[in-house]
């Protein structure tokens, strides 16, 4: 691999301390907190809430930890092979920058209440992408939860009311949630990970959100944060859904069509034996979110291998995603990608208005 350029990538890990997380993530990836080389004065091992597993957005950028690019951050290694990385369609589509940033999620307490704004409303108040993303519940306590969507239509008068007397997640449609179980969360709708929910997450790239509701706590700063319930307003979906889960088939020994929107695409593989992967096809870059178990990465054309590990993730490059997943026992991976193979005019359409609106 050394000789390379275009290989599989592992990242450095990149862990963010908030108010509401717990000690899972170190835990499961199993940081010592206790070496030297771990310990970060910015850190609160015991409130790291996400882990950002492949991130291109500037303010918290992945740091690549193998082969030849070891150090370097992920843009900067993709600017220098947008095609070979990224595939050409992606490349073009997005301006040569990463489109989606993966995270794994600790509930240990309630997230806040929250929104994301649309490709359009995101570039018109910020210059960035929207924020549509997806839900996979790796594991949740006994009668845990998330809120997904409203339960009874509100009108932006009852919404505002209702956020600044409390009572705003009486009107939020609320799912006791298990391991396995997705929700995709478009832009506008409104959302919150609560309480003993464990969840990998795919997302646009994108650090916008609009926090409503924060049970009127402190954050890390012992300050109350930021709440931004007129934006929110703006982005805010009224509309009420009969279903806010995703229904998939969960089969063994293959590779289980999960989410696909003009944003992303998802697929849950559980596999325990040899599995080919062939996803040139898609002309995109895959990220590859190792759920249970670990598992040997080996590329056909190249012949590069890595090892994936339980609570990691790497980034496969478009040029090379013809590979074999070897596990070393039962393993699950959670596969996101962009397809551009025989994409409908439809989205096409979509995804164009989405990136082109000012």
């Amino acid at each position: 691999m050394a000789s390379n350029t275009i290989y599989p990538l592992l990242f450095e890990n990149n862990l963010h301390t908030i108010v509401w997380g717990g000690e899972r993530i170190a835990k499961w990836k199993n940081i010592d907190t206790t070496k030297e080389d771990n310990k970060n004065q910015d850190l609160d091992y015991a409130h790291i809430g996400e882990s950002w597993e492949v991130s291109a957005v500037p303010s918290s950028m992945s740091v690549v930890s193998n082969g030849i690019h070891a150090g370097r951050n992920l843009p900067d290694v993709i600017a220098e092979h947008p095609v070979e990385i990224l595939g050409e369609s992606v490349a073009t589509q997005y301006g040569n920058k990463l489109p989606l940033l993966v995270k794994f999620i600790d509930a240990n307490k309630d997230l806040s209440i929250q929104v994301h704004p649309d490709d359009e409303m995101a570039q018109q108040e910020h210059g960035k992408f929207g924020k549509t993303e997806m839900w996979y519940v790796i594991d949740a306590k006994p009668g845990a939860y998330l809120y997904a969507g409203f339960k009874n239509e509100l009108t932006p008068e009852e919404y505002k009311r209702k956020v600044e007397d409390g009572t705003i997640t009486d009107a939020l449609a609320k799912h006791e949630v298990k391991k396995g179980d997705v929700f995709y969360i478009p832009a506008g709708r409104v959302h919150a990970i609560c309480e003993g929910v464990f969840i990998a997450e795919v997302q646009q790239s994108s650090d916008v959100t609009y926090r409503i509701y924060d049970y009127n706590r402190p954050g890390m700063d012992g300050k109350p944060r930021e709440l931004h319930t007129e934006l929110a307003a703006k982005a805010l979906d009224y509309k009420v859904h009969d279903e806010y889960r995703t229904i998939y088939a969960d089969k063994n020994s293959c590779a289980n069509r999960c989410i696909d929107s003009p944003f992303f695409n998802v697929r849950v593989v559980d596999i325990d034996a040899p599995f080919h992967r062939n996803l040139i096809k898609y002309d995109s870059f895959i990220i590859s979110m190792c759920i249970k178990g670990n598992c040997t990465l080996k590329m056909r054309s190249s012949g590069d291998e890595i090892v994936l590990k339980e609570g990691n993730s790497c980034l496969i490059p478009a040029s090379i995603a013809d590979y074999d997943v070897i596990p070393e026992d039962k393993v699950q991976l959670l596969d996101a990608f962009i397809n551009n193979k025989n994409e409908n005019i439809i989205n096409k359409i979509t995804r164009f208005l989405h990136l082109t609106a000012k």
